[in-house]
């Protein structure tokens, strides 16, 4: 994202003052987004019966496999002991426990030796959902060889806090949930090494290739992008226009419902993500978000919002 200048703080907050009143009734500042945020934070607190359907936590490897896109199967069984996975919106870290069994190394045997004591991983979660079974496997490794993150969001981790990946996975982790998208892609590839790659989904959402339209009957789109004049603007586009990344989206009807899968891989250190401001956003699993595509002065406006939002 930009940085703030100390000398246009000033015009910067004037700019702010004009611009949030005039859209206080979608705008995140205002008592009914502040409602849902609440809601939301329910969610994510939520335990035992009160999960609600669809708030997936024990996600294995192979749901992984079959849910992101093709490609990421061999990305990971190519990591060696120096590189490093983060694995965001991770829940109970099943995905990562099942990297580190036999049983896997038994399904890739090509690169094995290459693996060695495979990559260090890094789960994230906003809620701490570890098992017995994640204890006892973080045990039997060497120290952090395995490291489970919680109880903040992926944009209050420092690049320093986190380090530097050469493998990142989403499976309707934050990509999904984030109520500030654009902030979520800028903190996500500045952890990303050169050549590292982002893999991960949204539900529900406008296809970069439109399928069968009776596939939109009476759908919700879950993700969705607005220009200035209103018009729609397909994620997939937005991802794209992201500077210093090549992107690849795929469509999967198997559900009879637009899924699309993203493959992001960073190719040069100058990364200009173009600002969401966020229009509307409520709770759910996961919650149905709208944004407009924002300009360099909107940029820097979201800088200025607080970050519990």
């Amino acid at each position: 994202m930009i940085a703030l200048k100390s000398t246009s703080i000033v015009a910067l907050l004037l700019l702010q003052s004009l611009w949030l009143p005039a859209a206080h009734s979608q705008h995140p500042g205002g008592s009914a987004f502040d409602q849902e945020a609440r809601k939301q934070e329910a969610i994510y607190q939520s335990r035992g019966e009160n999960v609600p359907s669809g708030y997936v936590v024990d996600r294995s490897l192979v749901s992984y496999v079959s849910t992101l896109p093709a490609g990421f199967d061999r990305s990971l069984a190519n990591l060696g002991p120096s590189d490093r996975w983060l694995d965001i919106g991770a829940g109970e870290g099943n995905a990562v426990l099942d990297y580190y069994t036999e049983l896997y190394d038994a399904m890739h045997w090509e690169g094995r030796e290459r693996r060695g004591k495979k990559a260090q991983a890094v789960a994230i979660s906003i809620e701490d959902r570890r098992t017995p079974d994640w204890h006892q496997t973080a045990a039997r490794l060497a120290p952090d060889q395995i490291r489970y993150l919680y109880g903040k969001r992926m944009r209050e981790y420092s690049p320093e806090e986190l380090g530097r990946f050469q493998l990142i996975t989403d499976v309707i982790g934050g990509f999904s949930y984030a109520r500030y998208l654009s902030v979520f892609m800028d903190n996500v590839l500045s952890v990303m090494d050169l050549n590292a790659t982002f893999f991960t989904i949204l539900l529900d959402v406008r296809p970069e290739t439109d399928p069968d339209p009776a596939l939109y009957k009476d759908l919700l789109f879950l993700t969705e992008i607005e220009k200035a004049d209103g018009s729609d603007v397909k994620v997939c586009s937005w991802l794209k226009s992201i500077s210093c990344v090549q992107v690849t989206c795929e469509l999967n009807t198997e559900l009879k419902r637009p899924i699309e899968l993203y493959r992001i891989q960073k190719v040069c250190d100058k990364v200009a993500v173009p600002s969401l401001l966020p229009l509307s956003y409520q709770a759910g699993t996961p919650p149905p978000r709208r944004y407009r595509l924002g300009s360099a002065q909107s940029a820097l406006l979201e800088e200025l919002r607080p970050i519990d939002q």
